[in-house]
């Protein structure tokens, strides 16, 4: 990298005393206007029903409560006792289906009550608290909504105060590099661009306003729909009190009713929206560096893959592929023929993903930027200049995503990239990001699809609406082929358009640790499609810190390694021949698991399941799991806990409820206990819940080199009845969505000598391969016969005693004795 970029990077950096200023100013965001005076709702003087639409007034203000579901409601102040108008990029339309809910009134009260939820409002004084239908109370008002006036640009600051009961914890939140329990801390919204960011820095990336809260073994969930800057104080100024408040918009929230942690993440979800469900290459293993160029350096590292037998599906053309860092163009002097490249890369398997900033030269013979201004596309200011700032290309003019007719003309951009064969597009520095400045300023204005407003509205959904811009056009110039696109900046909703990683980390164990938290906390928080740079962004880890780093990214949902141009190589094999065989292994462990990881893809955009989940979601009722973090699921069927330091030999891990066994060894560990577990370099804590049916494929060197002849389908004993799930489809068409996909639900049950395989299918997709070679994995009896269907079929022993049987991948029944 030259010293430019080094300048420029530099730029970006958040130091330390910047942002120390900047907590303070969180501490109190309206330390400069102390002479206005904050109002309080006060008691209730009546209120109107509308459908589904409860409206309380106190004479002046308004408070609507909104039934959404039976474990969803809405409220909303509006101080003058107008409410702003009904519009949100976070959240979906809703299906309209009748609720059962009504109205009852008491001396003190009125009850909003719905099958699962009551909401109470307070007469005297205006609060609002929900409880369950048992009257068990979840989350309750410590004080009234409240608001401040903001005289410089009208609206309100608004706030809210909830009690923080005293054994309450606090999960989600979004992009924080913090522990996973948010209690005593003090968190900000505003999308930031963070190079090298600490432990506990904020903000960051991206901003997602909503947590979890867990109470007397409940869960429930507080979605702070405004997308100004936000401030979440969790029990920090005062331990029984947790509050929410923005600096303009309106004091909207949503209750979500659990009670367990993962009903509230599947109804957020409803209200949000899942993730797209990627093309099958995509959730294989990524090399990305800034940069690789020219073009006989890419040729050279995706010549390297094949030729060491490391699986690989997809290579990254950082910013320097372009001509001056001109979006949209190439850099014929590094990349005289990129579709000849693109083509000969993809006939070795390898799928070309390619970076795309906001930031527009100006410069009239630029043609991206001469359509951008000839239809007045970029950001204006409040006296009617263009919005300009330096990044990468110098001057630079900044499309104004907001705007439904400047998402259109984006997505047409896309083509030129699309016809050259480029598979995948990553979108950066959307926070947005301006060299110097930070970001944009205040006064520029945004459309907001008609909802005008000043970039104060705007800024946190900027990202959002670009990467949406992108997904949207790629799906017309793509037509039946899913497509894949990144981003760095977000806000909650943005799983319908994109993955996201967590941006530029640092080589350091310690961000080894951080992105384990980060991962966990963007899963829960909607965000699941989610990854880290492996091996850390910028600085330079040993092979050791690259290998650790490279176990836990088999098990993040995005895998990707990436660094910057200063920094050493980050290929598989840069640290030498014993580094390169661990990492080979694991890589290729990942392609064998692809089956099983595309189902929980599935499973998450179908059902809004989280693909990370922390033990604290598995086990919430036990409160010393509540406060554990670097063990987490994959899935359903799979437990890690990755190894997070140097030279560690052993690792105590707990292990939830039922049998686990050790993936290396096949050993059987009994959970609700910790267990000790040998670390050595080549292994890191990896097990499989008893009764699981996962399934696996043969290694490949990329996502459909191979026919397979056979699904292997490893079984892992366990007594009792246990439910495993499988999906497949073409792995990169919408088909699925006209049914075209094959949906498997296995059962396995077992009983003292004897164990029983049933299998339901649903959807009209046929596989490619006609039987599966079961393996019986931990049985505790000599199994002499198996069954299938009615057929008796031979149990084959492989040489190291594994025991296995072949039968027609359309089986209904196995018994095995």
């Amino acid at each position: 990298m030259g010293d430019i970029k080094k300048e420029e990077i530099a730029l970006e950096r958040v130091t330390e005393e910047s942002f120390e200023g900047d907590i303070q100013h969180v501490n109190n965001p309206v330390l400069d206007l102390p002479e206005i005076e904050k109002k309080y709702l006060r008691s209730v003087t009546g209120y109107v029903k509308d459908g589904n639409n409860f409206v309380f007034t106190d004479g002046k203000a308004q408070v609507e409560v909104k039934v959404v579901t039976d474990d969803v409601i809405r409220v909303r102040l509006a101080p003058q006792g107008a409410f702003l108008d009904d519009f949100s990029y976070a959240v979906i339309e809703q299906e309209k289906h009748t609720h059962s809910y009504d109205i009852r009134e008491d001396d003190k009260n009125f009850h909003v009550k719905t099958n699962n939820v009551i909401c109470t409002i307070a007469k005297k004084d205006f609060l609002v608290s929900f409880s369950d239908i048992n009257g068990k109370t979840l989350n309750a008002d410590h004080a009234p909504m409240h608001w401040e006036e903001n005289p410089d640009f009208g609206g309100y600051y608004v706030y809210c105060t909830k009690k923080a009961y005293e054994d309450e914890v606090f999960f989600g939140g979004g992009d924080k590099a913090s522990n996973l329990n948010l209690r005593g801390r003090r968190i900000k919204n505003w999308n930031s661009d963070t190079y090298s960011f600490a432990f506990n820095q904020d903000p960051l990336y991206k901003t997602i306003p909503f947590y979890i809260g867990v109470t007397q073994g409940d869960a429930y969930g507080i979605f702070f729909d405004n997308t100004f800057k936000t401030f979440f104080d969790f029990a920090a100024e005062h331990q029984d009190q947790t509050s929410f408040w923005s600096e303009g918009g309106e004091l909207q929230y949503y209750y979500i009713h659990g009670p367990q942690i993962m009903d509230v993440v599947q109804r957020y979800h409803a209200l949000t929206g899942t993730h797209f469900l990627p093309p099958m290459w995509a959730i294989g293993y990524h090399q990305c560096r800034w940069s690789y160029y020219p073009e006989k350096m890419v040729r050279d590292v995706a010549s390297e893959f094949r030729k060491r037998e490391i699986p690989c599906d997809a290579i990254y053309l950082d910013i320097d592929y372009m001509e001056g860092y001109r979006c949209f163009t190439w850099n014929k002097q590094y990349f005289p023929d990129p579709r000849k490249m693109i083509s000969d890369l993809s006939a070795n398997g390898f799928k070309t993903v390619v970076m795309i900033d906001p930031g527009i030269k100006v410069d009239e013979n630029y043609w991206v930027f001469k359509e951008g201004h000839d239809n007045k596309y970029f950001c204006r200011r409040g006296d009617d200049y263009f919005m300009e700032g330096f990044v990468w290309p110098g001057r630079c003019q900044f499309p104004d995503y907001t705007n439904p007719d400047v998402r259109t003309w984006w997505g047409t951009l896309y083509k030129g990239l699309v016809d050259d064969g480029v598979a995948g597009f990553w979108n950066d520095m959307n926070e947005p990001a301006v060299f110097g400045r930070g970001t944009f300023p205040d006064d520029v204005r945004h459309n907001y699809d008609g909802y005008r407003g000043s970039h104060r509205k705007a800024h946190n959904i900027y990202g959002m609406q670009m990467v949406r811009a992108t997904y949207e056009g790629l799906l017309k110039l793509y037509k039946n082929k899913r497509p894949f696109t990144i981003t760095r900046a977000a806000y909650s909703g943005t799983q319908r358009y994109s993955s996201v990683w967590t941006g530029d980390n640092i080589a350091t164990w310690e961000h080894l640790r951080i992105g384990v938290l980060q991962l966990q906390r963007l899963s829960v928080s909607g965000l699941s499609f989610c990854g880290t740079d492996i091996g850390g962004f910028t600085g330079n880890p040993d092979g050791e810190l690259y290998t650790r780093w490279m176990q836990f990214g088999v098990f993040s949902p995005f895998m990707r390694v990436h660094s910057a141009g200063d920094t050493r190589d980050r290929e598989p094999w840069s640290f030498g021949p014993e580094w390169e065989a661990i990492c080979k292994k694991f890589i290729e462990l990942r392609y064998r698991l692809l089956p099983y990881i595309y189902s929980i893809f599935w499973q998450q955009h179908k059902y809004g399941l989280p693909i990370l989940r922390p033990v604290a979601l598995l086990e919430q009722h036990v409160y010393k799991n509540l406060l554990r973090e670097e063990e987490f699921a994959f899935g359903d069927k799979i437990l890690v806990s990755p190894v997070l330091n140097p030279g560690q030999m052993s690792k105590v891990v707990y292990l939830p409820k039922g049998e686990w066994f050790y993936y290396f060894t096949n050993e059987v560990f009994k959970g609700e206990e910790e267990v000790s577990i040998p670390t050595p370099l080549d292994q890191m804590p990896m097990f499989i819940k008893g009764g699981t049916i996962l399934p696996e494929y043969p290694v490949m060197q990329y996502v459909g080199e191979k026919k397979i002849e056979a699904l292997k389908l490893n079984v892992y004993y366990s007594e009792g009845e246990h439910h495993s799930y499988g999906y497949t489809d073409h792995g990169d068409t919408f088909a699925f969505e006209q049914n075209v996909y094959l949906e498997k639900h296995f059962i396995f049950t077992a009983e003292g000598n004897k164990a029983k395989i049933l299998q339901q299918r649903d959807g009209l997709f046929t596989e490619r391969y006609d039987d599966y070679n079961i393996y019986l994995i931990g049985f505790p009896f000599e199994v002499n016969q198996v069954i299938a269907d009615g057929i008796v079929v031979p149990v084959l022993s492989k040489e190291n005693g594994e025991k296995y049987v072949v039968v027609d991948n359309d089986f209904k029944k196995i018994t095995i004795e």
